[in-house]
């Protein structure tokens, strides 16, 4: 089975058991929404694609991990469109879910999205003790404070933060979990892998803030020029157009470089390329080829 097949049934599974009989049925309906369809599932493709190259001896773990990654990932998107925060009417090209459902359900959507992330691991993990701990850990630092997603949209509200700081916890976090849960779902040592993730994480958000300067809201489904409005860290708009695209360069160079020693160094090579290549549009990613 192809990783995207892994993905999509993983979360399916994942998401079924929100909906189990008792489930408030627009919080239930809700939740599939904001799950399905997904956008390139880079950060659960990152997880099973380090799982692949240590070996994946059990995969019901990396699924589990890829799954509980993307869901933390949903639930972020959904709080963040919320009006306290970016206030965003669109998402993957669809009504964010505070639109379509309502802001109490939204709240309440990416509440049982974080914690149906940690039902997951324990489900598909449950074999393996010693990788089901480790994996709560990392996934949990991912999440939290001081340097998780949730610290991540807390610097939005800071009176300043820098660049590198912003960008590592909101966006680099859970790429950074994507690589060290890859590895530890394998039963490998998982902290080698972190840097690779941070790399790519703050290379992704190089390039999500260039799409918010350079694309049109039909090109990413999303609305652009947010950052400017919303008084937050940009770094096309600290560094100029060819200077975001140059760090973008180096970032995705210097994650390559990283890469532990494992038995499928060199696929893991070819499928990061493939990924990174996703970041940006084709006319944003032919700039970025000259």
């Amino acid at each position: 089975m192809d990783d995207g097949r892994r993905i999509e049934q993983a979360l399916d599974v994942a998401v079924s058991f929100a909906e189990a009989p008792g489930a408030p049925p627009r919080l239930a309906e809700s939740i599939r929404y904001a799950v399905f369809p997904g956008g390139h599932r880079i950060r659960p493709r990152l997880c099973l694609a380090v799982a692949r190259a240590c070996g994946d001896d059990d995969p019901a773990a990396s699924d589990a991990a890829a799954a509980a990654i993307e869901l933390l990932h949903c639930a972020s998107l959904v709080h963040d469109d919320l009006p306290c925060f970016d206030d965003a009417a669109l998402r993957r090209q669809k009504p964010t879910v505070h639109v379509a459902f309502g802001e109490p359900v939204a709240l309440l959507t990416g509440d049982a999205l974080i914690v149906l992330a940690f039902e997951t691991l324990a489900r598909g993990a449950a074999r393996s003790p010693s990788r089901l701990a480790a994996l709560v850990g990392l996934v949990a630092r991912a999440v939290g404070s001081p340097a998780g997603i949730v610290a991540g949209q807390a610097w939005e509200s800071e009176p300043s933060v820098g660049l590198s700081v912003y960008q590592q916890a909101k966006t680099g976090a859970l790429f950074a979990a994507a690589t060290v849960t890859g590895a530890a779902a394998a039963g490998v040592e998982p902290m080698a892998w972190r840097l690779l993730g941070e790399y790519l994480g703050e290379a992704y958000q190089v390039a999500d803030d260039l799409r918010d300067v350079a694309c049109r809201q039909e090109e990413i489904g999303k609305p652009v020029g947010r950052d400017v409005t919303l008084g937050r860290p940009n770094a096309a708009a600290l560094l100029g157009m060819d200077g975001a695209l140059r760090r973008l360069s180096d970032l995705a160079n210097e994650a390559m470089a990283v890469i532990p020693d494992c038995p499928g160094v060199e696929a893991l090579r070819a499928e990061i390329l493939a990924q990174t290549r996703l970041f940006l549009p084709a006319r944003l990613a032919q700039s970025l080829a000259a």
